[in-house]
This record gives structure tokens, sequence and C-alpha cells, in this order.
């Protein structure tokens, strides 16, 4: 059924790259890196953008990096006091992509017991806040640290992903729960990267179990996965007490938005004809020799799009979306064409019924080394809506465009003529 015409129209909203992650025993810090940490007035600029929402950190580990008990207040107090007369809504996040500071990592049940007081704190401190990511996109986190190896604490197992996956949807049910003690309307966006694996015929089980996967941050919030749920075997199998799942069951959080990232690199392909890849994308499940790589470079004929994946969650959920980020890693051109592409597809699902209320503007300062996922630091710098290479924020045309859809003016002859490569691509094939 269509939209109640009641709905806001589409919006923009804007969100600053701003991972705290751990390799090794050094925490990486973005907003040190891109200067944002120490210029304040990044939010005027921003606000004359236009955006009204902006996905904003006031993260656990950067303050309260020693006790939980001694937090410094002083950057963020500065921060939010300026959202607030800039009249910008933040939707406030306390841990991105982050384990936890070190006295309660999330390897512990340290992590669970302690975010949650922090963000009571945060709430109690802020009231006026009414937007929290307590902590953004669990699975991907659980991934990247627990069977990639990529992240602290570097695990390759199907047990440390779990738990990570575990203990940072806990927190996050427990930290709402603390939330909503000092502000009873506070709403929960949960984020996390949605995509979709395609595969050859050989690996179709493969695929299908990761497809099931791939939902498992929001399954486990709104309380579905119980013994009915496909992973729930999977659960047991790596040795997760049945208690530990009744938890969600037993006190289901959906978010108030779902919040998709959605990258041009989300949706994966699975094909074990290794000879027609480089050695170094070789791996496996320990059953099949395989390549994991993207969709749109192996078999963009396949690719469903962000569309498609709109549909998927509205229809399993019926929980209002958001596109939380919106970016794409490539020449100011091509950024422009895949923005107005995700606010295109997403104006198009919207009149077919499904509830998308915004698209964010990803890495308005842009963002540092995640070519090779943070693991390490080459400088490797993707400009966003501005460019701060120069140690203060230059405006890059992407920034027109981001003004136009936030202030509701038609894009018009503002974007490069021509289709995405993503999109010619396809038409190729």
């Amino acid at each position: 059924m269509p939209i109640d015409s009641a709905l806001q129209p589409l919006a923009l909203w804007g969100g600053i790259e701003c991972t705290v992650n751990r390799v090794g025993n050094c925490y990486q810090d973005q907003l040190l890196r891109n200067g944002h940490h120490h210029r304040s007035d990044d939010l005027i600029q921003i606000a004359e953008l236009g955006l009204k929402t902006l996905r904003y950190p006031v993260l656990w580990e950067r303050t309260a990096s020693e006790r939980i008990d001694q937090p410094d207040w002083r950057w963020a107090d500065e921060r939010l006091g300026m959202l607030q007369q800039l009249q910008i809504r933040p939707i406030v996040g306390l841990v991105h992509h982050g384990c936890g500071p070190r006295y309660a990592t999330f390897t512990g049940s340290n992590f669970e017991q302690q975010l949650p007081r922090y963000a009571r704190q945060v709430a109690e401190r802020y009231p006026w806040v009414d937007a929290f990511t307590p902590v953004n996109e669990p699975l991907t986190t659980a991934r990247f640290s627990g069977l990639n190896g990529h992240w602290f604490p570097h695990k390759t197992n199907d047990r440390a992903f779990v738990e990570i996956l575990l203990r940072q949807c806990k927190a996050t049910v427990l930290s709402m729960q603390q939330i909503r003690q000092v502000r009873s309307d506070a709403q929960l966006i949960q984020t996390d990267d949605l995509g979709q694996v395609h595969s050859t015929l050989q690996l179709s089980g493969q695929a299908e179990w990761e497809n099931h996967r791939r939902w498992l941050t929001w399954d486990l919030l709104c309380g579905q996965v119980t013994e009915q749920h496909p992973l729930w075997d999977y659960f047991r199998w790596v040795g997760i007490d049945q208690k530990d799942l009744a938890f969600f069951s037993d006190n289901p959080s959906p978010p108030s938005l779902i919040g998709v990232n959605h990258y041009i690199t989300s949706e994966r392909y699975l094909d074990e004809q290794l000879w027609s890849y480089p050695a170094h994308l070789w791996g496996g499940n320990g059953r099949h020799r395989y390549v994991d790589t993207e969709v749109v470079r192996a078999a963009p004929e396949r690719r469903i799009g962000l569309s498609g994946l709109l549909k998927q969650t509205w229809e399993r959920y019926g929980i209002p979306i958001a596109v939380t980020e919106a970016h794409l890693g490539c020449t100011v051109d091509e950024q422009m064409r895949w923005l107005l592409d995700v606010w295109q597809q997403t104006e198009e699902v919207r009149k077919v019924g499904v509830d998308v209320r915004a698209v964010t503007a990803w890495a308005l300062l842009g963002s540092y080394d995640w070519h090779c996922l943070l693991t390490r630091q080459e400088g490797h710098y993707e400009p966003g809506a501005f460019d701060v290479q120069s140690g203060h924020l230059q405006t890059t045309p992407l920034a027109n465009l981001i003004q136009r859809l936030a202030t509701g003016q038609n894009p018009g002859a503002l974007v490069p003529p021509g289709l995405g490569w993503w999109q010619t691509v396809a038409q190729v094939c």
C-alpha cells in the first residue's frame, strides 16, 4: 500500500566517519586523522549544507578512555552544544567499530556491563538528545574482529564471532534500557551493513547461510532468534548457551528505525573457479575453496541493488528504514552519481509502500585507510563533501548536490551526465 501522505518528504541526513577501532594494541581514531577533533567550526560549514540531522559521535573510547567514572565531557559539551544552537538533531553514536576501552573490551562481560553505564551518563548529560546508536554495525564489527581477524582481538573462528556479536547486541539492549529511564521516548537507530550474497550453484548452500547471517543484528534485537530461526542450530553448535539466546527473545528491543548501510561492495559473489582470480582472494569454508568478491565486478547481472534490499528489509520487519550511510570511494563525479542513484532508488521504493525516511550522505569529511579496512595506517584518503587534506575544509562538488537534496531542490544538471561505472558494467553484461 502507498506510504501515508502525511509522512514527510525523503530527508537527507549527514554523517562523519568517526571510527575508533583497535588493531593490536593501537587504537585508531578517524576524528584525529581527519582533524575534526580540533575544528569545531566544521559544524558551521556542515550546517550551511542545509542538513537538519547528523549522525554524530560521543564515543565511549574517547570520552571515558581510562575509567567509566572519570569521563571527560569537554569535547562533547562543546560539539553537542553547537549542534543544538545550529538546530541540527544529532543521532548520537557511542561505539563505532570499536571494541570498548581497554578496561572493558568486548572480549569479556565488562563490555555489556559498562557500556550501559556510559549510555546513561550520556543521556543524563544531554537530556535533549532523543536518538542513539549505542553500537554501530555490530555484525560487521563481529565479522572483522572475530571471524576475519582484521581488528582486535584478531580471532578467526565462529565462537569468537558469535560471542562478539551477542555482546554488542546485549550491550545495545541494556544501553537503551538505561537511556529510556532518562528519556522514555529515546529512539534506537540501529545500523548495519546490508548486502546480499550470490554464488555459483556449487556454493549455493554457503550463500544461503550468509544470507541468513546478514540479518542477525536486527533479528536479535527484535527477539526473533528462537528455536525456529534458521541459525539457531548454528549458535548452539558453536557452544552458545540457550539462556544467552533467550535474553533477546525475553528482552526484545526492536529499532525505532532500521539503519541500512550499503556500499557498492556490500553485495558479494562466491565462486569456486579460483583460476579466474588472483591468489590473494582465495579462501574457503573448510569444505570448499572459493573466492568471495564483489558481485558488481564478477557477476553484475545478478546485483539486486539498494532498492531490492530496502524492499527485503521492509517485508522482513515492517519497521521504518533510513539509509544511514551512502558513500563511494571514487572520483567526485562518480560520488555524485552514486548519491543521486541511492536517492532515486529510495524515492522509487517509497512509491510502492516501503517506509524509508532518509538517506545519509556519509563521510562528509572523507575517510582514511578504509581501502585496507583500517588494518594499516597508509594515509590513503577519500574526500567526501569536504576535502580536509589541507587542514581545513574545502568544499567539493558533492557538497553542492548534498545542499540541493537537503533543502528540497531539484539537482537539475548538477550531476555529471552519464551512468556510474557500476551501471555501465551491468549494461555490458
